[in-house]
């Protein structure tokens, strides 16, 4: 049954990712009916679906891949959720809402069978993981606020004729979203990282600390504290701070992918 409803959750995830580009785009109030309700649905299964999921196998945390990358969808979903409350605006949905979906349809309809490749010690480890997926998801909100900026800004300078509503934020809101969202993802990440490893530590020993994802983990993690540094003291904003952001983006997916590389972190095959 949790197959039956992560693919419940792609189709209307579907569903909402195209309302929202004429609620968004162009202004129509009509669609937003329609994206708010199915991406709240499509959580809602999400949810359930990974909730079974892992009691079925007996766990409570997502051990392979696939099971990782929707937990991920359904924390950007969610996070699209909460910026339409929170501010009134549809818009990240955009991208947040097809990003999701992605990251939701593989495991929907090519459910893996890896295996962890170090023992599961499921309660802190459930919180190493869900606390750096929710950085992640952060740091990608972010660059999203970001670019919106970027391009609310130029239009401004460009003092293009203003439509009745335009479909991005103010500059205001969107550099708020921007920052507080990495000052949200930052202690999430060290949380994350510190928990990881001290139950390494535990299990592996000190050589866990030569491994290449590791190294890797402490770059993104000096790299997501500068970024937040250099933006809060300087004012960082616009095209440089979508570069910024993006380039420490790049780091987090160059961490992601030495997943390959990790003689712990790999996910193997049964």
């Amino acid at each position: 049954m949790s197959l039956l409803w992560l693919r419940v959750a792609v189709l209307l995830y579907g569903v909402a990712a195209l309302a929202v580009l004429p609620a968004a785009l162009y202004n129509r109030p009509s669609w937003r009916h329609i994206a708010m309700p199915a991406a709240l649905a499509g959580v809602f299964f999400h949810f359930v679906s990974l909730a079974e999921t892992l009691v079925a196998a007996h766990r409570a945390l997502p051990v392979d891949t696939h099971e990782t990358l929707s937990m991920l969808g359904l924390l950007l979903a969610a996070a699209f959720l909460f910026l339409a409350a929170r501010y009134h605006t549809v818009s990240f949905g955009i991208f947040l809402l097809p990003v999701a979906e992605l990251l939701a349809v593989v495991p929907a309809f090519h459910p893996g069978h890896e295996t962890i490749a170090y023992p599961l010690h499921t309660g802190w480890l459930f919180l190493h993981i869900a606390l750096l997926l929710a950085a992640y998801a952060a740091l990608f909100l972010s660059l999203i606020a970001s670019l919106f900026y970027l391009i609310q800004e130029r239009r401004l300078k460009q003092k293009l004729p203003a439509p009745r509503r335009t479909w991005l934020p103010p500059l205001e809101t969107l550099d708020q979203i921007a920052l507080k969202s990495l000052l949200f993802g930052l202690p999430c990440m060290t949380t994350g990282l510190l928990i990881g490893s001290v139950v390494a530590l535990q299990t592996i020993g000190p050589t866990f600390f030569a491994d290449p994802k590791v190294l890797l983990s402490i770059a993104m993690w000096i790299a997501y504290m500068l970024m937040i540094f250099i933006r809060r003291h300087s004012g960082l904003r616009g095209r440089r701070a979508v570069y910024l952001s993006g380039f420490v983006f790049l780091v987090v997916l160059a961490v992601w992918s030495a997943n390959q590389l990790s003689a712990v972190h790999r996910f193997k095959a049964p």
